[in-house]
């Protein structure tokens, strides 16, 4: 792997329509742009790109949670997302999201039942994408859907992927909609 630029971004919600939120909402991107190997050509085997994927699941996910200060175990949602550069295919993207990169997630989380929200598209330098969140153990905590917006100013170049990993500590802010609450989380499905 080739890596261009770490990148952390924390974002804290104090007050919400004059309502204040408490304990705040936090929100931590760890994001890392990197070199695509196959810019600008076809390539069959992706593999080189799940096995990117593998490191950056537990490099940006350390990060993440190390800029919240909590313990791992603390982190409430998490989400991935991947913008490619134009020399590239969004199924360089999907190489790297997929097959790998949500185990040594979880790894260091010491677990997550539910499946990680993840996007991905092709996109510029500036590029902004919502990297979508949901509970960590239980798909139907409705307080816990939301998404961060990530961007860097020179990044991706049209030869890179940018690679966000966001965690949370909480859900949404002043959350009202209803649905399974964190305290009824069986956690086995990944379901509820």
């Amino acid at each position: 792997m080739k890596l261009r630029k770490l990148v952390t971004i924390t974002d804290e919600v104090l007050v919400e329509m004059g309502q204040p939120v408490a304990p705040p909402t936090r929100r931590a991107a760890a994001i890392a742009v990197i070199a695509n190997p196959f810019a600008g050509r076809f390539e069959a085997d992706l593999s080189v790109l799940t096995d990117i994927g593998a490191a950056l699941g537990e490099l940006l996910t350390q990060r993440a949670v190390a800029a919240l200060g909590i313990a791992p175990e603390a982190v409430e949602s998490y989400g991935k997302a991947a913008i490619v550069g134009e020399a590239g295919e969004i199924e360089h993207a999907a190489a790297i999201l997929h097959p790998k990169l949500g185990a040594p997630m979880r790894a260091v989380l010491g677990g997550g039942a539910a499946l990680v929200p993840s996007a991905k598209k092709r996109g510029g330098m500036g590029g902004v994408i919502d990297v979508p969140l949901g509970h960590r153990n239980a798909a139907y905590v409705r307080s816990h859907f939301d998404a961060m917006a990530v961007t860097i100013a020179d990044a991706p170049r049209a030869d890179e992927i940018l690679v966000a990993v966001v965690v949370t500590d909480s859900g949404r802010p002043l959350a009202r909609v209803g649905g399974l609450s964190k305290t009824e989380i069986v956690g086995q499905d990944g379901l509820r």
